[in-house]
């Protein structure tokens, strides 16, 4: 049996026996380095019989012992490590500075924020003669996609387990090759049988199958708007619950009693994270107006420092990005730009000169970015930022909640009470004062057209647990 040919059942390792795979491109070589089964609905119905099955015994489970097979699952990931940072730098493209460090170490900080949670009492309440309880709500289906392949499936997997549900996982197709490791150290946890299952296969087929399935309680989705809707659209046939991040065009803005220097150089770095292929990228750097010169000069001398290479060799600092449809997709977005009026500082959408294969685009610069334009409103999903002017601080806030989207940002100013004011009014789901630092307990989700619901954190957990009222 092919490992390529397996997905993971009732707690063991099966062969999926379908005639036709999906195959895994390297987008740096642009050779297929892989496959995976493409499974049917009938698959997806096995996997969520077997979840049913295994509810009762594992929400019968004590808090001490999930966070007890949280810490075996951590562990064991944990040994697999170095194995996780180079398959996702060969399959997304993720540099191995990035991979190492982000991609394959905030897994391991989902799994054990979770397990920590449940060494703290259960929350229940008394409201005058009522006691509240949280109960798990049953069968999760997690629909994850490529660009952090394995944290955007630990975020959900975690806390579900943590809550007593079990669940059923389909990884994007694109980038489905860390997996393997996943479900080996699932495996050597010795999680009971059916209480994480796996299926691999496209959205239209198994993510619609597992978004309709009567018997699956909460989808927790990731991935774009359009894919989302049509989650929830499914969804709501069976009534049940639906977790949605589906992504952002988050705001840097740079007050003008700011340090602009430090400002760009992090909101570059942040904006070109995992080759701009991140939900919460700040894709738009605000800058007063008279100091915008200054600004796309500091961007574009920041942005010569992501020069375009093989993700495997030390020092990279952008790959390439995922795909060839992703590539002539960004591609698009900056020839539209130019088409526009920004005015392209840096990078564009020519191939790097010395780099013959691998969808690779250049580090892109814009400036003088209409708000209203295209770059400044669609999710663009690479290397491309763009500067917009604003007058005032009024002005940088419209400008800040001129989009669909809520999902993250910043604001910088050396006043941090005036920074915290304009942090407030800033309708978008998390954002960054003077360059905060991540928490992991801290809820993640966005506003708007950036999704429903939360992750990270207790109230990551909340998602996956019912809320009972007992009269007393």
């Amino acid at each position: 049996m092919s490992e390529h040919s397996r997905i993971y059942l009732d707690g063991t390792w099966v062969d999926a026996g379908v005639g036709t795979t999906i195959p895994v491109v390297n987008p740096t070589t642009e050779e297929t380095i892989g496959e995976v089964p493409s499974c049917t609905a009938e698959h997806v119905d096995q996997a969520v019989r077997a979840a049913r099955l295994a509810f009762p015994g594992w929400a019968a489970t004590s808090r001490q012992e999930r966070a007890t097979y949280l810490r075996r699952l951590h562990d064991a990931l944990a040994a697999r490590v170095d194995s996780v940072a180079t398959t996702i730098a060969t399959d997304v493209g993720t540099p191995m500075r990035i991979a190492s460090r982000i991609q394959a170490q905030l897994p391991l900080t989902d799994i054990a924020t979770y397990a920590d949670l449940l060494d703290q009492p259960e929350i229940e309440e008394k409201i005058g003669n009522t006691l509240l309880v949280r109960e798990p709500i049953g069968v999760v289906a997690a629909i994850t996609p490529w660009n952090y392949p394995l944290h955007q499936i630990t975020c959900k997997l975690a806390p579900a387990l943590a809550a007593g549900c079990t669940v059923v996982i389909k990884p994007s197709e694109v980038a489905p090759l860390v997996v393997q490791q996943l479900f080996d150290a699932i495996h050597e946890a010795g999680l009971p049988a059916g209480v994480v299952n796996l299926v691999h296969g496209e959205g239209p087929v198994v993510g619609e199958a597992l978004a309709t399935h009567p018997d699956v309680d909460h989808v927790s989705f990731t991935g774009s708007v359009r894919a989302g809707s049509r989650v929830a659209e499914l969804a709501a046939r069976t009534i049940k619950k639906v977790t949605l991040e589906l992504g952002g065009k988050s705001a840097n803005v740079v007050l003008d009693d700011a340090d602009l220097k430090t400002a760009v150089k992090v909101g570059v770095a942040n904006a070109f994270l995992n080759g701009g292929q991140t939900c919460t990228a700040w894709t738009r750097l605000l800058v007063p107006q008279d100091r915008q010169a200054e600004a796309a000069e500091l961007a574009a001398e920041f942005a010569a420092g992501f020069k375009p290479g093989d993700p495997l060799v030390a020092g990279t600092k952008l790959g390439p990005l995922v795909s060839s449809a992703q590539r002539e997709r960004v591609r698009g977005f900056i020839d539209k730009g130019i088409q526009e009026g920004a005015r392209l500082v840096t990078g564009g959408s020519e191939p790097p000169a010395d780099l013959a294969r691998g969808y690779f685009v250049a580090a892109t610069v814009f400036a003088d970015v209409d708000p209203d334009s295209t770059i400044a409103q669609e999710e663009i999903f690479g290397p491309v930022l763009s500067v917009i002017p604003f007058r005032d601080t009024d002005d940088a806030l419209r400008i800040a909640n001129n989009s669909r989207y809520g999902l993250h940002g910043a604001v910088w100013s050396a006043d941090t009470d005036r920074a915290l004011a304009f942090a407030r009014q800033v309708r978008t789901g998390q954002i960054d004062v003077n360059g905060g630092a991540y928490n992991p307990l801290a809820p993640f989700g966005g506003y708007k057209q950036s999704g429903i619901g939360r992750e990270m954190g207790q109230l990551g957990m909340d998602e996956y647990l019912e809320v009972k009222s007992i009269q007393l």
